[in-house]
């Protein structure tokens, strides 16, 4: 087995409708195309050998006390790979224009800028494609020294390369070297396309530079309508660059993650693909970008979630279902891809995803607050739908299901998702009477209480003091970090406060949290998993919420030391703080963004109450001076 990079050893770019994982060496080892959900061109985080990959890097052989450094542009998703050596400082900037169209189009240019600032540096680029995730052969034509193309099953990728770079075929791959003299540019262009679609224009330096400059005033841009201003900016405004990233912008639907089948477990099996947009993940990732003030993807999600209600049609037979692709297509039949050995030997690897018949009550409650978010219900038969949906909740909400972790382990009566059907009916009244839309909200009202009720007989263990995984268990769980965040009761509330003391006894270890104890509470998976970044985010928000300031900074504070050196989170975090799973994250990044904020609110309320306890003739419930005016 080859040596792999390991998943934090990583930066993204992306087009916002596909995205490419770059190693801080300057490989490209995971690229899908045209689509997140797409066959890889690229796979070799996947398996070294057979998955194909793209290089482009200074040939640092000799240069003893060389290093490398991996950054993004401040404020953009332009990443830049720089090479310091004793016999010169280059670097590789690598980054895709941003398409947001809301037509899907199937051309997508990765750009690969070299240039040197000091000395000279020898550059070495090789491209090895291995098209369906390694499983199809491609040809390879050379039209020039400096132009080549791919043809593989339903796509060509073209390689081309500007005046100073000349490509050479190795069998059906293609490899360049050349040097670099200090204030020299140099650029490899890789477009795919349709099979058959003209090859795009030769690359010049500078339509390449201007290129650049275009992406880079697009994010500075974007990002102008943030919101934020507190303590922690930049982190949160890599999460939410990192955010728009994994957002498909033809249908405005985000994806949980830009990869499939990496491990929670090196060596293990619990091994998914995470190309799609969950309900869940999607209406929390909506939510963080509504609070940050970008309106305009919230809504877009809002749409196509409203267009899944209308649709129907889900694999399961419920009004929803608990994934789609990013089109909205409801069939996402998982299989598992044989050849590829899998990160570090972690088998099987699996496209596709079978959890998306799985019943989850818990995404019609994050369905309807996305909805309460927004100022526009949409059609009338948007509403009829929506109505529609929560009345057959109304019939269904008292069923066992799989919960939110999406265990193999067998149907239960999860705490979590009879309290998103809370939820549900809590955000259907409040959007019912907002909009004066017809409804049986007597109906809602009544099974709201009943919900309710049910909890809090019923999720909640005397003996253990704090609200459980689910109704048969003494179990704890992590997803109930939420209650306070959704409204069903006070972050002061003794219930509550005792609940998130059991929670620091047994599932957080060192700030990092367990999402729950697969060994008292069998998953139907073998192997074991690392602490979930969502969680340990989720955590400090409701320490913040609490009250327990102090304990919720330092809990942030350590948690952002596990981010990599760009500022990206997968999944989880191994037993030696390795990052694991998918990468990056979308939970991770958008629980951060509220961690963040709820701390700012906190910190702040808390500044002003010292300072109004702390200047003389200050009333201390108002926080006014007397004789300053302001109503």
């Amino acid at each position: 087995m080859t040596r792999y990079p390991t998943i934090a050893d990583h930066g993204m770019v992306g087009d916002l409708q596909t995205a490419a994982l770059v190693s801080s060496g300057g490989t490209i080892d995971w690229w899908c195309t045209p689509r997140f959900d797409s066959p890889s061109v690229f796979a070799s985080i996947l398996d070294s050998e057979r998955g194909g990959d793209c290089r482009f890097s200074a040939d640092l052989r000799g240069e003893n006390g060389a290093t490398i450094r991996q950054l993004y542009l401040s404020d953009t998703a332009i990443l830049v790979n720089r090479f310091l050596a004793p016999g010169g400082v280059g670097e590789v900037a690598d980054f895709m224009d941003p398409i947001e169209s809301t037509t899907p189009t199937g051309r997508h240019r990765l750009v690969r800028v070299a240039r040197v600032v000091r000395g000279n540096l020898p550059f070495t680029f090789s491209c090895r494609p291995r098209f369906d995730y390694g499983r199809a052969p491609h040809t390879l034509a050379q039209t020039d020294d400096h132009s080549a193309v791919f043809h593989g099953p339903g796509t060509d990728l073209h390689v081309q390369a500007t005046a100073s770079v000349a490509l050479h075929a190795d069998g059906d791959d293609i490899t360049a070297g050349f040097t670099l003299a200090a204030g020299e540019m140099a650029a490899v262009v890789l477009t795919s396309v349709a099979s058959g679609e003209p090859a795009p224009a030769p690359p010049s330096l500078d339509d390449v530079a201007d290129e650049l400059e275009s992406c880079r005033a697009f994010w500075i841009s974007w990002l102008r309508s943030s919101t934020y201003r507190g303590r922690w900016r930049d982190m949160v405004n890599r999460s939410a660059i990192t955010l728009k990233l994994l957002t498909y912008a033809p249908s405005g639907a985000p994806i949980a993650a830009a990869t499939m089948g990496l491990p929670e477990q090196i060596g293990g099996e619990r091994n998914w693909d995470y190309r799609y947009t969950w309900i869940r993940d999607a209406s929390l990732s909506v939510r963080a970008l509504t609070d940050l003030g970008f309106e305009k993807e919230a809504d877009a999600f809002r749409r196509w979630l409203r267009d899944r209600i209308e649709a129907g049609g889900t694999a399961s037979g419920d009004p929803l279902q608990i994934m789609y692709r990013v089109d909205g297509d409801p069939h996402l039949t998982e299989e598992v891809i044989v050849h590829l050995e899998g990160y570090m030997g972690s088998s099987p690897v699996r496209a596709g995803n079978a959890a998306a018949d799985q019943v989850q009550l818990d995404i019609y409650g994050e369905a309807a607050d996305a909805l309460a978010q927004g100022h526009d219900m949409g059609t009338i038969r948007g509403w009829k739908a929506v109505s529609d949906v929560l009345d057959w909740l109304a019939d269904n909400w008292d069923r066992s299901d799989e919960g939110i972790w999406e265990t193999r382990g067998g149907q239960k009566n999860f705490t979590y998702s009879r309290l998103m059907t809370w939820v549900a009916f809590d955000r259907g009244i409040r959007l019912a009477t907002m909009y004066s839309r017809p409804a049986d909200i007597a109906r809602w009202t009544d099974v709201r209480n009943m919900v309710f009720k049910q909890i809090v007989e019923r999720g909640w263990s005397e003996k253990r003091q704090a609200f459980v995984q689910h109704y048969d268990t003494e179990v704890l769980d992590a997803s109930l970090l939420l209650m306070p965040r959704v409204g069903f009761l006070s972050p002061r509330d003794p219930a509550w406060l005792s609940t998130l003391d059991a929670m620091d006894r047994e599932l957080v270890s060192d700030s990092l949290v367990y999402r729950y104890d697969p060994a008292a509470s069998p998953d139907g998976l073998r192997g074991s998993e690392g602490t979930f970044n969502l969680c340990s985010f989720l955590y400090v928000e409701a320490l913040a919420r609490s009250g327990r300031l102090q304990q919720a900074r330092y809990a942030f504070d350590k948690m952002l030391t596990y981010a990599n050196h760009v500022g990206l989170f997968a999944e989880e975090i191994g037993p030696s703080g390795e990052q694991l799973g998918n990468f990056p994250q979308a939970f991770t990044h958008l629980a951060l963004i509220a961690a963040a904020m709820a701390l700012d609110e906190q910190l702040d309320r808390a500044e002003r109450r010292l300072e109004s306890e702390t200047v003389p003739g200050t009333d201390f419930h108002t926080g006014r001076r007397p004789g300053l005016g302001g109503a």
